[in-house]
């Protein structure tokens, strides 16, 4: 899973379908299993872009998303937000959330 930046996430979402922006901290150890998940799911969803960011660095995204804790996930389809998930329940459950 690549790092983003604001510009890279802004352009994934006016190219793709579905997108998925993961969000944490790097002394988060719940994220640390979320990322090993994510990971899990990009594996068998290679076409779909899935991309991280330390949110310490993303304040501005952090307010107008309105992120209350990490880990969290952005979903986007068609360029609107259909989903922010914060309790990354199992692979299978991101799986169905994450697949087209």
């Amino acid at each position: 899973m690549d790092e983003w930046t604001i510009q890279q996430w802004e352009q994934k979402l006016t190219e793709n379908e579905i997108v998925a922006f993961y969000l944490y901290t790097p002394m988060c150890g719940t994220c640390a299993v979320a990322s090993k998940m994510l990971s899990v799911v990009e594996e068998v969803l290679p076409n779909t872009p899935i991309g991280k960011a330390n949110i310490n660095f993303m304040e501005q995204l952090a307010m107008d998303y309105k992120i209350e804790s990490v880990p969290c996930l952005l979903i986007h389809r068609d360029g609107k937000l259909v989903e922010k998930i914060y309790a990354f329940q199992s692979v299978p459950f991101l799986y169905e959330k994450l697949k087209i």
